[in-house]
C-alpha cells in the first residue's frame, strides 16, 4: 500500500490544438472517449462525426505507456429528416468497443439517430514488380527485346489501416440516442433515447426489440426522461437506466421481456432544507455505470457523484461533492445553460477509484472507500494535484479554507465532460474541448 501512496498522478500526453476556446471550430470538440477492453487502443469521437484511434506503446525510457495516432475515419455525416424537417447532427454521442476476437477491431458508434458497427483492420498494399514489360517501374521494355518470360512478383509496399461499416442500425429511435451498451453475451446490445430502450442483435440491423417505453399516452403527462442506460457486466438479463428525476431503475428480463416494471429502484430522498427551483435540474443523473464486478453502481448528477450498493436501494453508500461551491451560482449557470451540462464518470479497472470532470478543465479522482479526492487541472504544464480529505470535508459539512475554490475565478467554457479509465492500469483519458489529455499514476 505504501508504494501506491507514494505514486502521484502526472501529466503523460496531450493531443489536439492549443488555442482560444472561443475560437474553436464546433466540429473539433471531442464528444466521447473510450478505451478498448484490453486497453491497447483509445478512441475519441467528435462533433464533426469523426473517430480517431490511438494505439498504446511502451515508453521504455520513462517506464510508462505512450499512445500514438493509429487511424482516423468519418463515422457519421450530417443528415436531414425531410418528414420532420429536422437536421440530424453528425456528432458522435457514444463509442463502444467489442471484445477483440481476431486481428480486426470492432466498435459501435452512434449519433442522435443511427448506430454503426465498424470493422477496423490492417491491410497490406501490394504492387506487382519484375513484369515482362518492365525493366524498372519507371522504364518500359521494348517487346522485341524480350527473349524469355519471367514470373512477375508481388511485394508488400506498405500497411494501411482500413475502417469499413459492417452494419447500420437505423430508424428505431424517435428521440436522440444517449446510450449504447454491449451485453456480456457479446451478441446483443442496447440503445437508449429519452423515452425508449431497444435491444439489438449485432447480426441483425433491420429490427430491434423494445425493452422499455416510458412514453405516456398524453405527452403533457410526461414527468421524466431516460438519461443513461447500461447492461450488467456479468448477468446478460439485467440492465439499468437512470432518469432526469434522479432515480436508477434495475431491470431483469427474466421477470418480463418488456421491462415496464423495474426489479429495483435506487433513490435518495432530498433534504427539504435544500429544495429550490433548481432541485429537479441538478438531481438529474447524467451518467450511470456498473462497477466491473457488478456489485456497485456509480451515478453522476450536476453537483455530486454517488456510489450505490446493488443490495441497498434506500441511499448511496458514498456521496462525493464535485463542485459544491457552485451552489450559490445556480441562477447564473441556469441562464448560461451550463446547469444542463452532462458530466460522465468511469470506474478504475480494479473498482477502487472513480473519475469525473468539472469546470476550469479540472477533474476529480475519488477513492471509492471515501477517503481521498484528488483534483487535477488538465493542462500541458506540470501542475501538482490537489489532495482533499473527503472524510474531514464531509464530517464538517464544508471543505477547509485552503481547499476552497473561488467560483468567480472559474472558466465555464473550459469543462471536462468526457472521461475514461484504462481497464488495467492507473491511466486516465480526459477530453477538454478539442484536446485529449492522458494522466498516469507513477
Amino acid at each position: 500500500m505504501a508504494m501506491a501512496d507514494e505514486r502521484e498522478w502526472r501529466f503523460l500526453q496531450a493531443f489536439g490544438d492549443k488555442g482560444n476556446v472561443e475560437e474553436l471550430a464546433e466540429v473539433d470538440i471531442i464528444s466521447t472517449v473510450e478505451f478498448s477492453h484490453d486497453g491497447e487502443f483509445l478512441a475519441t469521437g467528435d462533433k464533426g462525426g469523426r473517430i480517431v484511434l490511438f494505439e498504446k506503446h511502451e515508453d521504455r525510457a520513462r517506464g510508462v505507456p505512450e499512445f500514438k495516432f493509429y487511424t482516423e475515419f468519418q463515422s457519421h455525416e450530417p443528415e436531414f429528416d425531410y418528414l420532420k424537417s429536422l437536421e440530424i447532427e453528425e456528432k458522435i454521442n457514444k463509442i463502444k468497443w467489442l471484445p477483440r476476437q481476431n486481428a480486426a477491431h470492432m466498435l459501435l458508434s452512434t449519433n442522435d439517430k443511427t448506430i454503426k458497427l465498424w470493422k477496423v483492420y490492417e491491410k497490406d498494399i501490394q504492387s506487382v514488380f519484375d513484369t515482362n514489360f518492365d525493366s524498372t517501374p519507371q522504364e518500359k521494355r521494348d517487346p522485341t527485346s524480350i527473349t524469355s518470360l519471367r514470373v512477375p512478383k508481388i511485394q508488400r509496399v506498405e500497411t494501411a489501416v482500413a475502417a469499413v461499416p459492417r452494419r447500420v442500425y437505423a430508424n428505431a429511435h424517435a428521440y436522440h440516442i444517449n446510450s449504447v451498451s454491449i451485453n456480456s453475451d457479446h451478441e446483443t446490445f442496447l440503445s437508449a433515447d429519452d423515452l425508449r430502450i431497444n435491444l439489438w442483435n449485432l447480426s441483425i440491423s433491420d429490427q430491434s426489440f423494445n425493452m422499455v417505453d416510458i412514453k405516456p399516452a398524453n405527452m403533457e403527462e410526461l414527468t421524466e426522461v431516460i438519461t443513461a442506460a447500461e447492461f450488467h457486466p456479468r448477468h446478460c438479463s439485467q440492465f439499468m437506466y437512470s432518469s432526469s428525476k434522479g432515480t436508477i431503475k434495475l431491470c431483469d428480463q427474466r421477470v418480463s421481456a418488456l421491462c415496464d416494471q423495474h426489479a429495483k429502484l435506487f433513490e435518495e430522498e432530498e433534504d427539504p432544507a435544500n429544495k429550490s427551483f433548481f432541485s429537479e435540474i441538478i438531481s438529474s443523473i447524467s451518467d450511470v455505470r456498473f462497477s466491473n464486478e457488478g456489485r456497485y453502481i456509480v451515478s453522476r448528477d450536476y453537483l455530486t457523484i454517488k456510489i450505490w450498493d446493488v443490495n441497498m436501494e434506500s441511499r448511496p453508500v458514498q456521496t462525493f461533492h464535485i463542485h459544491e461551491y457552485l451552489r450559490s451560482k445556480l441562477c447564473d449557470l441556469y441562464e448560461n445553460d451550463c446547469i444542463f451540462d452532462k458530466f460522465e464518470c468511469s470506474w478504475s479497472g480494479d473498482d477502487q477509484n472513480i473519475i469525473t470532470g468539472s469546470y476550469h478543465n479540472m477533474f476529480h479522482i475519488f477513492d471509492a472507500a471515501g477517503t481521498t479526492d484528488i483534483c487535477l487541472e488538465a493542462t500541458k504544464t506540470e501542475k501538482k494535484p490537489i489532495k482533499i480529505n473527503t472524510s474531514k470535508k464531509q464530517a464538517g459539512g464544508k471543505k477547509k479554507a485552503k481547499d476552497e475554490i473561488n467560483p468567480e475565478s472559474i472558466d465555464f467554457n473550459r469543462k471536462i465532460l468526457h472521461t475514461a479509465w484504462h481497464p488495467r492500469q492507473n491511466l486516465v483519458a480526459v477530453a477538454a474541448t478539442n484536446n485529449l489529455f492522458l494522466y498516469a499514476q507513477y
